[in-house]
């Protein structure tokens, strides 16, 4: 553990107790009316992947309805919360009507949708991850003018799959922040409450898909950056094992040996039983058969560990973890009991240095594209340069985000570690992957919070950033997590808890997560639907 990093994360959380009820007093004084976003309307809008590739195969609906449908429904919301950066409308309804075309043609439209599982269904890509023709800035003043010349490997699998991507959605500079707030797109919003953040770094997906005005999205995580936005709005999301998805064409990249084991690509939806198909697609037929997603799995299989947070000296030295986000956890495992599960709670000890093994990560990535210019000594040798322009950027005079800079930062000063410490916590890294292999086995799942609280307050997520361990451990480590909404709190926002498997166990993530979806309800609208019909 180093000291000073801890004493560092120590005054960040002082602060936070400190300012953050005063600004909730004076800075964001209760509204007496709430605004509320618009309410679904049409019920093809509540409907999964799977109902809605039914309908399509027994000719009861056309992708060109579903389209307009979605297109009708992201226009009525965008508005509020500004999570589009460019669409494709007019293309995706040329798509639709020839996708209609091809199923009203087929002699066996069964063989259709076994080769073309997704066909006609619309889906909202992530600007990072490359959707061909479309802006490729992501969120960079910088990048204003840079264009995808091809779609991302992903994205050209579920494309190849029949899906018909509708846009690409907000995402923080350089993907470099856990608030989706940029100078080129402006704040991107949460659907449940206008002064809260969405989550980063794929908050446009998160805000779409919670506001019910996408099917599904293709999301990235880089740290959490498919959990945190999933929490925040209140759907699922999925994180791959390392390796599983393929992040072909996704910016930033890096050649670095091993980069794959942390910038993962993944489904994000309100529907957990859509996610093994989708993420059976994304990953291609040879990686997914590894998964074996499609074997008979019973649930009595399980063995469930759960904890409530860091523990001991490092759980203190952390945001605590906010009260109704355990209880939700509680109530999982109450429920997992009573289905006559085995439910055990864990001592995580290992996790003792979660801080610096999340951190040398960072460190190490200096092969990953930087926000300034020109790629650094050994060292720290743009370290004076980030620090003027973090300055700059809270007078309001740089042309990059704050939390972005403290990101660059933290990589361009090595999370103010030396060498041999950095090295240290590499291999213990390295140590832990073996360790949570073996302690979760084959049939093995943990439930641990997706982070220590639901979203917060614009601007305010530079305090939150010290707990992205919360999600950044699992990136290094290689596993599979899925983040399970479990409802809404007192205050109407989003809770729920992440379901983390061993490496290529990812169907135990999926299962379970189906499972409490069928208990809790999974996604709640953030607005009673009103139906016109």
């Amino acid at each position: 553990m180093e000291l000073f990093l801890r004493l560092i994360l120590i005054v960040v959380k002082a602060i936070a107790l400190i300012v953050g009820p005063l600004l909730d007093l004076f800075w964001y004084p209760p509204k007496v009316r709430k605004t509320l976003l618009p309410p679904i309307r049409n019920r093809l809008l509540t409907l999964s992947v799977q109902e809605l590739r039914n309908r399509l195969r027994r000719r009861q609906l056309t992708s060109v309805e579903l389209v307009e449908a979605y297109i009708e429904r992201i226009e009525a919301v965008n508005p509020h919360l500004n999570a589009l950066v460019e669409s494709r409308f007019p293309a995706a309804l040329v798509e639709a009507a020839a996708a209609d075309d091809l199923i009203a043609g087929s002699t066996d439209v069964e063989k259709l949708f076994r080769d073309r599982p997704l066909l006609g269904l619309p889906l909202t890509v992530k600007e990072s991850c490359a959707l061909g023709g479309m802006t490729f800035a992501v969120g960079s003043l910088a990048r204003r003018n840079v264009k995808a010349q091809d779609d991302g490997v992903a994205v050209k699998r579920i494309r190849y799959a029949g899906a018909i991507p509708l846009l690409v959605s907000a995402t923080p500079e350089y993907c470099f922040s856990v608030d989706t707030d940029t100078m080129l797109n402006g704040r991107c919003i949460n659907p449940y409450d206008f002064e809260r953040t969405p989550g980063g770094s794929s908050g446009g997906e998160g805000s779409l898909n919670g506001a019910g005005a996408s099917l599904f999205g293709i999301g990235s995580d880089i740290g959490g950056s498919i959990r945190i936005p999933s929490l925040y709005c209140g759907i699922f999301g999925h994180k791959p094992s390392s390796g599983v998805v393929s992040v072909g064409g996704h910016f930033p990249n890096s050649s670095a040996e091993g980069f794959e084991q942390y910038l993962v690509e993944g489904p994000m939806s309100r529907f957990a039983v859509d996610l093994p198909d989708l993420l059976e697609v994304m990953a291609g037929s040879e990686k997914a058969a590894a998964l074996r997603l499609r074997e008979p799995f019973q649930l009595s299989q399980l063995k469930i560990h759960y904890a409530l947070g860091f523990e001991g000296i490092n759980g203190w030295m952390h945001q605590s973890v906010d009260g109704e986000i355990q209880n939700a956890i509680r109530k999982a495992v109450t429920h997992l009991k009573t289905l006559g599960l085995d439910v055990q709670r864990a001592k995580l000890p290992d996790l003792g240095n979660s801080m610096e093994m999340a951190l040398v990560w960072i460190a190490n990535l200096h092969q990953m594209d930087y926000l300034l210019e020109a790629e650094p000594t050994e060292g720290s040798g743009k370290v004076r340069e980030t620090l003027g322009e973090m300055l700059r950027s809270i007078r309001g005079q740089s042309s990059y985000t704050i939390n972005a800079l403290i990101f660059e930062l933290l990589r361009r000063c090595q999370a103010l570690m030396g060498r041999p410490q950095m090295e240290q916590y590499l291999a213990e890294s390295k140590a832990l992957i073996g360790k949570f292999s073996t302690f979760l086995g084959e049939n093995g799942v943990l439930l641990f919070p997706t982070m220590s609280s639901p979203a917060g307050r614009h601007k305010w997520t530079v305090f939150p950033l010290w707990g992205i361990d919360y999600t950044l451990i699992f990136n290094v480590l290689g596993l599979p997590v899925t983040h399970v909404p479990i409802g809404l709190n007192k205050q109407g926002l989003p809770i729920g808890l992440s379901v983390i498997a061993a490496p290529h166990q990812d169907r135990l993530c999926l299962h379970l997560a189906m499972e409490l979806e069928r208990a809790f309800g999974g996604w709640q609208p953030p607005t009673p639907h009103e139906f016109d019909d």
